[in-house]
């Protein structure tokens, strides 16, 4: 066991900002990638180039750029592999020699759910709170320390201290750390296990990361976001990629993963394929828009509004592929307990009309309410109770509440209901979709206009309000699926092996939005990650996906596909 002492930073200056260390690692990578870097790189290479076989292998020291109040001599290894022209796979390793990660043990402090009122559990908590937990736990015969924990730079979250953090110990194994945790509960607290290379606040000792370049002036196939044609189902990355014969894939966005939730498979947020509408937005979030099958890509945050008419009358629809009532992430209008996005958080809704389409293959949601099976014109088939299937070329519209008494006033066998469908990006601009278009979305968006800006509480990934809700999944290094455009167009699809202590941390979402900056990124978002991050090539997974058993079943993928010949 290391040395235990109570280390205590008196003031917000003297809080340690992890992103600015961080830009040190960034502008590393920025000279590595001098093949991606918009402001660096040669000429495009011709589409006549030969096929993917060249790789190379160098090594960038950090301490080229790092500044001088920072002694560290960290390397950025790359292997560069051509995987057909105009497609191009850097495998890189971002190491910190000098990090000295540990584990130790984590108290909890008490805190209250800002929506629901719920007594839980936050990783930091007030300066007062820090203090009397250090005198219980030194009276307990235990060596705690106090560290102030400073905010990232996100853009709309505030600046210095977020709050305090208490630990006890320093560890070479979890083992030897959960020993300690026995006494901390003695002492009436709540302790947790915890690496400390997922700090923000200190640098990662190991970072493996996969970044795909598509270069759409000499690639000729298609980049696409796809659902593989069930929006009802989980699929792995690679066994999508090896069906479709693709080059590039990586896992899309946010899923539902519990049938608590609604039905697994099917996207907690805006997803279109094949200029299809398939699920809605929750709430305006980021979104890769790929039109025109790739060759033009771009991030926004998006909305959706949708509405069904019968003759005169009107009624807003609130769901795609979703069970009526229940909304993964939330961000729908009269949700509850929140209209806004909450991430892995379901809302309600009492009144709640949902519209299903052709591609949702399971059998439809049972339950109260009224069910209008409608023909590919438009036409009702049949009103009755919920359940069934989707008929072919036709669709479905589930309503519960007052949606429900709207479908029976209105679904008079042979009446028409059209659902229009409109997507807008948060200027107000009409997205149009079309054959070949198609969306991914997650959250949050992390470069804009060439700038990092993180909106992690406006996309509902963290509360500033409440500290129990989002923390480790922003602040602390995760696995991360990240996708950017540079301002030559060339879209970059990137993952970051996480949860794996000594081998690769992953990263914080600031850390996420400072690296897609140093690959040249003027848009970039965050998409699902955790242990859904994947990377496939040719079909073979290329990174570590962080789920004990391995890959994961997915929602919709993003796939880079060879021109059809």
């Amino acid at each position: 066991m290391r040395n235990e002492r109570d280390t205590r930073t008196p003031g917000a200056a003297g809080v340690r900002h992890g992103p600015r260390r961080r830009v040190t690692v960034a502008v590393a990578a920025t000279i590595a990638l001098t093949a991606i870097h918009p402001w660096a790189v040669p000429a495009p290479a011709q589409a006549s180039a030969p096929p993917a076989t060249h790789t190379a292998t160098h090594s960038t020291p950090h301490s080229l750029t790092r500044p001088a109040l920072v002694a560290v001599s960290d390397e950025i290894r790359w292997t560069t592999r051509t995987v057909a022209p105009g497609v191009e796979l850097r495998t890189g390793v971002i190491e910190h020699p000098d990090a000295e990660p540990a584990w130790t043990v984590t108290v909890q402090a008490p805190a209250v759910d800002r929506l629901t009122g719920a007594a839980t559990f936050a990783p930091l908590g007030a300066r007062a709170w820090a203090d009397q937990t250090a005198r219980r736990l030194r009276e307990a015969g235990l060596t705690p320390r106090v560290e102030e924990v400073g905010w990232p730079e996100y853009a709309d979250t505030p600046r210095g201290t977020m709050g305090w953090r208490v630990r006890v110990g320093s560890y070479a194994t979890s083992a030897e750390a959960q020993r300690t945790t026995p006494k901390v509960t003695a002492a009436g607290l709540q302790p947790s296990v915890e690496w400390t290379g997922y700090d923000i606040q200190q640098p990662a000792d190991r970072e493996s990361v996969r970044v795909a370049v598509i270069d759409p002036a000499t690639f000729t196939g298609a980049v696409e976001a796809t659902h593989h044609g069930d929006v009802a189902d989980r699929e792995k990355t690679s066994s999508v990629a090896t069906s479709l014969n693709s080059l590039v894939g990586v896992n899309g966005g946010f899923f539902v993963t519990s049938d608590a939730d609604g039905v697994q498979g099917t996207m907690a947020g805006i997803g279109a394929y094949d200029g299809e509408l398939q699920s809605m937005a929750a709430g305006p979030r980021a979104a890769l828009i790929l039109e025109d099958g790739g060759r033009r890509a771009r991030i926004a945050d998006l909305t959706t509004t949708a509405t069904a008419r019968a003759g005169s009358a009107d009624y807003a629809v609130e769901g795609v592929n979703r069970v009526p009532g229940r909304v993964r992430n939330c961000g729908r209008p009269g949700a509850t307990p929140t209209d806004l996005p909450r991430q892995d958080l379901t809302c309600s809704k009492a009144d709640d009309l949902v519209k299903f389409t052709a591609s949702f293959r399971a059998g439809l949601p049972t339950g109260p309410g009224v069910q209008v099976v409608l023909d590919a014109g438009h036409r009702v088939v049949s009103t009755g109770a919920r359940g069934g299937k989707v008929p072919a070329g036709g669709s479905v519209l589930q309503g519960i509440g007052s949606a429900a008494d709207w479908l029976t006033a209105h679904g008079r066998p042979g009446e028409r209901i059209a659902v229009r469908e409109v997507v807008r990006d948060t200027a107000g601009r009409q997205v149009e979709l079309g054959p070949g278009d198609s969306v991914v979305s997650a959250a949050p968006t992390l470069v804009a206009g060439g700038r990092i800006a993180v909106d992690a509480a406006t996309e509902g990934m963290l509360d500033p309000q409440d500290l129990s809700f989002g923390y480790a999944w922003s602040n602390g290094r995760q696995p991360r699926t990240m996708a950017g455009i540079d301002k030559e167009g060339r879209l970059l699809l990137v993952t970051v092996d996480g949860r794996q202590p000594g081998t690769s941390e992953g990263f914080t979402l600031a850390e996420g939005a400072e690296f897609m900056r140093s690959l040249g990124a003027e848009e970039a978002l965050n998409l699902d990650g955790g242990g859904s991050s994947t990377m496939a090539v040719e079909g073979r997974v290329v990174n570590v996906p962080s789920d004990a058993a391995g890959e994961r079943p997915v929602g919709d993928t993003v796939q880079v596909l060879p021109a059809r010949r």
